[in-house]
């Protein structure tokens, strides 16, 4: 699209405020709706160098509509190039048409009122906020999904205040050439990353050599069996035999290895764990018997109760020589 001349005298500086104060929405605003940054870059260039050849005969007041009105008219923004796969709720905006996302965008990342993006959309107010109705976040029943909406307000604005240093740089030599009357092809060759812009020549030819590197490698791979792959027979198909019949399988490990390596291996080893595992039945029970106050277990009825006898005293020397003759005793 062609920019109307200009003159090369300096711009007002009310105007050079404005390009600022827009660039960040406006770049934020451009790349959500073509779903890609350079193509927003290059339309909000081409958006700025057009509204700097008609500022001067355009009231200050009209500045915001007339500036976002010429960037959703960049061809640039007419076809949204799809997410692969959708990670953030502004991922999603694809899922919209252009207009509806174009009504969602200029309310949440340029900041207009209703009536002023009405009139950028040239649409009755009414029709506006239908249209914005109808791009607002809903559940699958058609309720309104307040917490989806947002965080896709939240992350739009922290595009718009963390936009990456060098595309800043870019945007920022971008919008002094449109301040200068620069031409809309130099100043957008200002705002496309540098890798873009050096292509090295020889990077090309090197491709299409490792290109070509690699069909030779496949055809190579092919003339080495012949044209048939290991395992195919003559009709083209492949041989499949019946294992042996009886045959142990092959074992991979000894026997030591598969206990070692075995997922249980901590509680084989542990030999006095086995030991209480083969008592957990008594151990149990005598917890149970424990837990409910009893000292010790109660024996079975048809057993003899435990009768306490007193231990006989052990009689000295004395004492028993006493007794015998007491015994001996008429």
């Amino acid at each position: 699209m062609s920019v109307p001349p200009t003159s090369v005298r300096s711009a007002p500086p009310a105007l050079s405020a404005f390009l600022r104060g827009v660039e960040r929405r406006g770049a934020v605003l451009a790349e959500l709706q073509a779903g890609d940054a350079m193509a927003g870059d290059a339309a909000l260039v081409q958006a700025m160098a057009r509204f700097r050849a008609e500022a001067e005969s355009t009231p200050m007041a009209a500045w915001p509509t007339r500036f976002w009105g010429l960037l959703l008219t960049q061809p640039q923004l007419r076809q949204r190039t799809q997410v692969a796969l959708a990670i953030e709720a502004t991922d999603r905006l694809g899922e919209l048409g252009s207009g509806p996302r174009a009504a969602l965008l200029l309310r949440v990342a340029a900041g207009l009122s209703d009536e002023d993006a009405a009139e950028v959309l040239g649409l009755p107010e009414s029709s506006y906020r239908l249209a914005l109705q109808r791009a607002l976040p809903h559940h699958p029943d058609g309720r309104a999904d307040p917490s989806t909406w947002q965080q896709l307000r939240d992350q739009i604005h922290r595009r718009i205040k963390t936009l990456p240093p060098d595309r800043l740089v870019r945007l920022s030599n971008a919008r002094e050439a449109a301040l200068r009357g620069e031409a809309g092809p130099a100043a957008e060759a200002r705002a496309l990353p540098a890798t873009a812009r050096r292509r090295p020549r020889w990077l090309m030819p090197l491709l299409w050599g490792l290109l070509g590197i690699c069909v030779l490698a496949l055809a190579a791979t092919f003339w080495r069996w012949g044209g048939d792959l290991p395992g195919m027979g003559a009709s083209g198909r492949v041989d499949v035999e019946p294992l042996p019949e009886g045959g142990a399988p092959a074992s991979r490990y000894g026997d030591e290895l598969a206990i070692v390596a075995h997922r249980d291996f901590a509680l084989l080893a542990d030999a006095q764990g086995q030991a209480d595992a083969r008592d957990l039945e008594f151990r149990s029970w005598f917890a149970a018997q424990q837990a409910a106050g009893v000292e010790r277990p109660t024996p079975p009825a048809d057993l003899p109760g435990d009768t306490t006898v007193p231990p006989s005293p052990v009689p000295t020397e004395g004492e028993t020589e006493a007794g015998a003759e007491t015994s001996d005793a008429p």
